[in-house]
């Protein structure tokens, strides 16, 4: 692999899928990146290592006040995006995103923002998922330099010379043959195996979480040899001193 070369860091592209977490895994020495599920974070933090580079596709970093269509990252990535900045969800206030039903995340989300705006049902259902990451980061701060959040549209725009991908990863949820085609081409054109995709995913998991998890494998490797940069350029930090930015 070009782009995720062999280090003596172990390298992680993880994304959220319906078993929990998809994580491709690169070890020093090794070519090929493992596969792995896990049901929790935790235990994908605790396999992978301390000296583990993990990025992320889920918001790290949550403000008290939202203004605008969502946090700052979100904002500063859609204009890159073109006809794929619907993939962009806007994420509410911290209070909202801590809140137990969506009724009262709604509620949160309108009292915590400007202009006032409600939760959309797709970043609702990201929320359990964001809170498992936010309560680890908070609990260990050492965490905070090797956890990521990246955004696997924005990863293939940047890896693909700043041009947007032009097919959507699916059409009315179901996968659209021609855009997992496009993205294995670019993951392809940076070192990643076309073979990683020839059996599928795994089970609890879809293809769109498989490219996912292999686009982010790349942000960390890019991260890891300090050629990231966040987005925004001058990121802002919650309440806990977590970083608000996604890097690419």
């Amino acid at each position: 692999m070009r782009d995720v070369s062999p280090s003596d860091e172990v390298l992680v592209g993880v994304d959220g899928c319906r078993a929990g977490w998809i994580a491709l895994v690169l070890r020093p020495g090794e070519t090929r990146p493992q596969v792995r599920i896990h049901g929790r974070f935790a235990d994908l933090i605790a396999e992978t290592g301390p000296s583990a580079t993990l990025a992320v596709d889920m918001p790290i970093g949550l403000p008290d006040r939202i203004t605008g269509p969502g946090r700052g990252p979100e904002q500063a990535i859609r204009p890159y995006l073109g006809a794929r900045r619907s993939s962009v969800f806007s994420i509410p206030a911290r209070a909202a995103v801590e809140a137990e039903t969506y009724r009262e995340a709604c509620d949160m989300a309108q009292k915590c923002s400007d202009p006032a705006k409600k939760v959309s049902k797709q970043a609702f259902h990201l929320f359990g998922k964001i809170r498992e990451i936010d309560q680890l980061l908070q609990a260990d701060v050492s965490l905070r330099d090797r956890v990521i959040e990246c955004h696997p549209e924005f990863a293939f725009c940047r890896l693909n010379n700043m041009v947007p991908m032009a097919t959507p990863k699916k059409i009315r949820g179901a996968v659209n043959p021609e855009g997992i085609a496009e993205r294995v081409e670019v993951l392809a054109s940076h070192g990643i195996d076309r073979g990683l995709f020839t059996k599928g995913p795994p089970r609890g998991a879809a293809m769109d979480d498989l490219l996912d998890a292999s686009i982010n494998l790349l942000v960390a490797g890019r991260h890891a040899e300090g050629l990231t940069e966040t987005f925004p350029a001058s990121p802002m930090r919650d309440r806990h001193g977590i970083l608000i930015a996604i890097h690419g």
